[in-house]
């Protein structure tokens, strides 16, 4: 095979790559070198806008197969035949931290599912956390910036971190997690991924279901101390990124079993927890997993920038037999993650390769806008109805209605019998064991003793006691050997 010609961007060959074009042997450059200015704007724009949250991060192309009849609980095509293979694109990251961040922290991680399904693009938007920070979007941005870079210092600040979560108490569960031997997992492949949110299945007979769902890492769970964090982190910066990369390309292929939780939508009202607040969990015992597929990644992209930094996930983006449900943050979400790419990517972003359909294609009136490339064909209109057997409506809506009544207003969420902010958190500080909680102590009391403030100390600590006297003196404790040293 010929060796192909290098050329500019619109085709002509490049006679030289190595000298710019002078006015003479040693003048000046020559505004003419057409193919000098050419590469050195591209470079002025390489880069666009990085994520707020979930700037770092990493990504691979695989597939889902059905391994479970769930027909029963939806209509979703992709999910109605045991054996049947959609083509998906998954991307890992941290959330706090920029770009250049390290993976090896303490962080959540965000753990997004494209599936490319014959019906449209179905995103499945969640973390490596079954719970998160707060029930509600209006305090999302003021969550993130205590986590992110002060303004004046340009560190990520304890004061802020933990004066933030000593006015949220719905943070105690969350942090409970992050704090334990999860906060940093050891790779993107020995973690679960979790929907967070809850969501709505849909069956034929328009049966209305509450869904969460779990992914299970078949390569088990492993996570990093303290410690050996900032060992790895020192060692490679990229470690996870890293590890996802090479195993990938030596043949080893990261799986997850996808379980869900299931609810009869007419349970939802009596349940004890208000099965919508993103800060809880619904007990297994009473809402055991179903095992649904199996989520296999096989291919590394060929380009990060493309495939993982220009990929566009958003939770609205359902299929036939799924939808949303009263969850505030989901409902928070379904506008924000859009909206976001179309700032940072362009209007026309759902038609870069990662996040065009891949199972089927895209017919609507959307034109024109930043770098539109799909003009929908010859003579194609712009407007609807028309006379022209342009795209039309089905008139059936992609999942059950959601009910609702009152008075609009800004309402708190509403209380179910077993509704607090510490029961939970207490829970899952009482299923670990000795060691584990130790750790958590460990971590929690390294950050908390480093804030300034004495009142937002006692804040914490109030929060701590009340999910469990015996993790609120174990931390006080051990705040106050650390700030006495």
């Amino acid at each position: 095979m010929s060796q192909r010609v290098l050329t500019t961007e619109s085709g002509a060959p490049v006679a030289d790559n190595q000298n710019s074009a002078t006015a003479g042997a040693g003048g000046p450059l020559l505004l003419q070198d057409q193919h000098l200015l050419e590469k050195l704007a591209r470079f002025n724009r390489e880069r666009i806008p990085e994520r707020v949250v979930h700037a770092r991060g990493s990504g691979a192309y695989g597939h889902f197969e059905v391994t479970d009849d769930v027909t029963e609980f939806t209509y979703a095509d992709f999910l109605s035949t045991v054996g049947r293979r959609t083509e998906v694109f998954v991307r890992f990251s941290t959330v706090a931290d920029s770009l250049g961040g390290a993976d090896a922290v303490r962080d959540p991680r965000g753990f997004a599912v494209k599936f490319y399904t014959e019906e449209g693009n179905y995103d499945l938007v969640g973390n490596n956390t079954p719970v998160f920070f707060i029930k509600d979007p209006i305090k999302f941005p003021d969550f993130i910036h205590s986590q992110k870079r002060d303004p004046f210092t340009g560190r990520q600040e304890p004061d802020n971190v933990w004066d933030f979560w000593a006015h949220s108490p719905e943070a105690t569960h969350q942090v409970t997690w992050l704090m334990g031997d999860r906060g940093i997992p050891a790779s993107y492949r020995h973690m679960n991924g979790y929907g967070s949110h809850t969501y709505q299945w849909t069956n034929s007979a328009g049966e209305a279901f509450f869904v969460k769902y779990h992914f299970k890492t078949n390569q088990g769970i492993r996570s990093l101390s303290a410690e050996q964090a900032a060992e790895t982190v020192g060692r490679d910066a990229n470690s996870h990124q890293t590890d996802l990369l090479q195993a990938i390309e030596r043949g080893v292929r990261p799986s997850w079993t996808l379980y869900v939780q299931l609810m009869p939508a007419a349970e939802a009202d009596g349940y004890r927890f208000n099965p919508f607040d993103v800060t809880k969990v619904w007990p297994h015992q009473d809402y055991p997993l179903r095992r649904v597929g199996r989520l296999v990644l096989d291919r590394n992209p060929d380009n990060v920038f493309a495939e993982v930094e220009q990929a566009a996930f958003s939770p609205n983006n359902f299929v036939p037999g799924i939808g949303p449900s009263p969850d505030k943050m989901l409902q928070g979400r379904l506008f924000a993650y859009a909206d976001a790419h179309r700032y940072r990517l362009g209007v026309n972003h759902t038609q870069l390769a990662v996040n065009a359909p891949k199972a089927t294609t895209a017919w609507n009136y959307g034109r024109d806008g930043l770098m539109a490339s799909n003009s929908q064909g010859r003579a194609a209109k712009n407007y609807e109805p028309n006379s022209y057997d342009g795209p039309a409506e089905t008139g059936r809506p992609l999942s059950a209605p959601l009910a609702v009544d009152g008075h609009t207003g800004a309402h708190p969420a509403p209380l179910h019998t077993k509704d607090d902010d510490f029961f939970q958190a207490g829970e899952l500080y009482r299923l670990m064991s000795a060691e584990e909680k130790s750790r958590l102590i460990a971590n929690i009391a390294g950050g908390l003793s480093q804030v300034s403030r004495d009142d937002v100390i006692e804040k914490n600590l109030a929060h701590f006691h009340a999910a469990d006297p015996e993790y609120g003196r174990r931390v006080e404790e051990a705040v106050r050997a650390l700030r006495e040293d």
